[in-house]
Order: C-alpha cells, then structure tokens, then sequence
C-alpha cells in the first residue's frame, strides 16, 4: 500500500484551524504533513520564524485512515528569494526538517538548481512564470536530488490561477520530462485539501504519466524527506553523536595499554 505524503500545508497561529487540516489530512490518508513557514526577506537581516513544537498542536495525533498508526507532522521553512544574498543558511534552517526556496528570477532559479542546499524548489502557481525553464538547471537539480513541487491550491481558489498553474506546471513537464516532482495542497484550511488520488489525477492534467503523477504524492515525497535527512547529517556520511560524560570520563582515565586491549574487536 502507498504512503502519501502532503508536504506543503500552512502555518497559522490558529492552532485550532492547523489542528482541523491536520486532522482532514489523515481522514484523506495523508501518513505525513509538513507544515510549511514561509519567509519572504524585505531587509538584510532574515526573521525566520521558530517553528511550533508537534507536541502543542495535538495530544494524541489522529491516525490515518485505513492504516493503525498516527500521522507524521514535520516542520518546514520555504523562503522566497529575488535575491542571492535572501537565502544564508544559518542554524536556524537547522530546526526544520525540510528547506525550500521559491526563486522570483531566472538568476536564482539557476542558483537553486545548481547550488542552493535545498530540498524542495517551489514553482509560481498564482502568476505567469516570470522565466522559461532550462533543461540544463534543470537536470543540474535533479542530479543532486533535489525536487520541484508544484501546488494546487491556487487552482482551486480562482479559475485564472488555474490555468497559470497548469501552463507553468506543463512548461516544467517539458523540461523535467516528469522527473523529480511533487505535488502538494499549500492548504490554509481544511476545505482545501483534496485526497492523493484526486491529486494523482490532476498529475495528468500536468502532463505526468499515470506512474509519475502517482509518485509525485508518494515515493517522491518519500524521498524529499531522505534529502532532508542527508543534508543535515553531511550528505548521510558523517552523524555526530554526543558522547555520555560517564562514558568518556571513563575512557579518560584508561591507561594508553589497557584502551588498545578494550577497543580491540
């Protein structure tokens, strides 16, 4: 059985109105959430926002339909750069599970692709994309893992941005040829929402395949979320662990000959 995955709903301070989408989520069968901060920098200095703790939202998480386990909730920070100097990543990237940029100019969207430490490359749903897209930025994103999500929501709220969501998401089908995409709801309520084979058909109306408009809610996302694992343990190679104090004053005090006798396998 698939797992899907809505990486893209809103935060609200209204805790009750986050608590209804994340509760529709699982009731559509949604097994993971990301709840999604986005920054739009004005000056120089970045307010990133800190991000809710999971456990405030619920006490117990309602569980999924059709599945007995409760739904995963993850943060995410998306910022929205017109400008190089708009992303810096900095330690306070480092508390969200996911990181995206949406990029406002070709120059960025280049940047994105071939260099921006990200996850996820959000695409314009709500106005005409201001640049073509290349196939050589392109594939330079897909190369590193990285993803483009395409959200639907616009297209459910005005029939103008819907058809500037379906233009700009088929202009991207043509240079991507399908791959490395995701798609997701950017839901501010609990009416937006709309169950992954829904989402999964309206892939088709994107120009995806019955396999890759299936995958965008689904394997895609699962592997967004590997991604964002891997950035942030140096590209899976490196995990630092703290040491426990006891554990290492122990090894402290050791004699050099009795260390060699004690570590040996």
């Amino acid at each position: 059985m698939s797992v899907f995955m809505d990486l893209n709903i809103i935060s609200s301070n209204d805790k009750n109105r986050l608590r209804s989408i994340i509760e529709t989520a699982a009731h559509l069968g949604y097994s993971t959430v990301a709840i999604n901060y986005v920054v739009e920098p004005k000056q120089k200095k970045q307010e990133i926002p800190k991000p809710q703790s999971i456990s405030d939202i619920f006490d117990k998480f309602p569980i999924v339909q059709g599945k007995s386990t409760p739904i995963k909730v993850l943060n995410r920070l998306t910022i929205v750069a017109t400008d190089a100097s708009h992303f810096r990543p900095t330690n306070e990237y480092k508390v969200f599970d996911l990181v995206a940029v949406y990029p406002k100019t070709e120059k960025i969207f280049h940047a994105a692709c071939m260099t921006f430490d990200v996850d996820i490359i959000c695409i314009a749903v709500a106005e005409k994309q201001p640049f073509h897209f290349k196939r050589a930025p392109v594939y330079g994103a897909i190369d590193r893992g990285v993803f483009f999500e395409i959200s639907y929501v616009a297209a459910i709220r005005d029939s103008t941005m819907r058809r500037y969501t379906i233009a700009n998401a088929i202009s991207l089908m043509e240079a991507c040829k399908g791959k490395n995409i995701i798609i997701s709801s950017g839901a501010e309520k609990p009416l937006e929402m709309r169950g992954p084979y829904d989402i999964a058909n309206l892939g088709l109306v994107f120009s995806l395949s019955e396999g890759d408009a299936k995958s965008a809610v689904s394997t895609n996302c699962r592997s967004v979320l590997l991604h964002g694992e891997t950035r942030a343990t140096a590209s899976g190679v490196v995990y630092t662990m703290k040491k426990p104090q006891a554990l290492k004053e122990q090894t402290e005090d050791t004699p050099a000959s009795k260390k060699a006798k004690t570590e040996a396998p």
